[in-house]
């Protein structure tokens, strides 16, 4: 009996030792989220009282406790604007475009990637197709603005040679085309980078399943469809989900970059609107309104499609 319990006690003591060992390790790892989490803290959550703004009228001279509270009106005054129908409207044809240009872009950019049996050309590929990523909407935006140049931009040079145009196009002039320009652009800009986590999952599917479908007699394209799609198809579903939560979130820089009083009409959008509002006109607790009720319709929607993804796809966030 004596020798039972001493075994039992030695085999409890092993197990603790693991278990140390083990909480030891993964302390190690955790702790290294720590600066990650700080950060997020102190630059994230600290200002989210900041808040507080979109309901009082704020006065910079008596801060954000002293300025005497105003409700919703800041809501109800961007809900009965004047610019409300054609901001919204902007900014959804432009996130609509991208979500059905530019998210299919970057699946089918790394599909082809992978199906490039070199590795040299492999690498160079992948190469050019980063960098546009590395280069700032700045100087990006400014290429477009030259290349689209009515006076000396290549591509008007190009039509008219061609017969395609009788004279030179101001493209940006032009509020139909800034739709079209903008998206091609993040398209362009965005395609290697957004592709790398495709990539990745790519390199993550099992082989067997290639040399299966290879014995049973299928292609390149059977193989795409049947087995590559299916395995990343979890990773799509979640970028998926991100990119429509981000719906009402164009982006400001190649915005405001394009952006001129001639295409103002279909240019501006939410984010541009509240930089103009918030900023240049110093209506500060009017342009926080505008922009915690993007963030409020943008949860709203990572939560119906998240609910969406998980009863079709049984996949998703949480």
């Amino acid at each position: 009996m004596n020798k039972i319990e001493h075994s039992s006690e030695l085999l409890g003591k092993k197990v603790t030792s693991s278990r140390r060992i083990r909480l030891r390790a993964q302390f190690e790892l955790q702790s290294m989220v720590v600066p990650g989490l700080i950060f997020l803290f102190v630059f994230a959550y600290i200002p989210m009282y900041g808040v507080l703004i979109a309901f009082k009228d704020y006065n910079m001279f008596l801060g954000i406790t002293e300025s005497p509270w105003a409700g919703l009106i800041h809501f109800k005054e961007f809900f009965t604007d004047p610019n409300f129908v054609s901001v919204v409207r902007n900014t959804l044809a432009i996130n609509g475009l991208n979500l059905l240009i530019g998210f299919p872009a970057p699946i089918i950019f790394a599909l082809l990637l992978n199906e490039i049996t070199t590795s040299k050309f492999k690498r160079f590929v992948q190469t050019i197709s980063y960098l546009p990523h590395f280069v700032s909407w700045v100087v990006f935006g400014g290429l477009i603005i030259t290349i689209l140049s009515p006076t000396n931009g290549i591509l008007n040079f190009i039509l008219v040679e061609l017969g395609v145009l009788s004279e030179p196009v101001n493209f940006l002039g032009e509020a139909d085309n800034f739709w079209l320009i903008l998206v091609s652009g993040e398209v362009i800009k965005g395609l290697g980078w957004g592709a790398i986590i495709y990539i990745a999952a790519i390199s993550g599917v099992d082989q067997d399943m290639y040399e299966a479908a290879t014995i049973d007699g299928a292609g390149r394209v059977q193989k795409m469809w049947y087995v590559t799609l299916p395995s990343i198809m979890g990773t799509i579903v979640i970028m998926l989900i991100f990119a429509i939560s981000a719906i009402l979130n164009t982006g400001f820089e190649q915005i405001l970059v394009l952006q001129n009083p001639l295409n103002l009409e279909t240019s501006e959008t939410i984010d541009t609107y509240v930089y103009k509002t918030g900023l240049q006109q110093m209506r500060y607790s009017y342009s926080t309104a505008v922009g915690v009720a993007k963030s409020i319709v943008a949860v709203l929607l990572l939560l119906l499609a998240n609910y969406a993804s998980k009863k079709i796809t049984d996949k998703g966030l949480f």
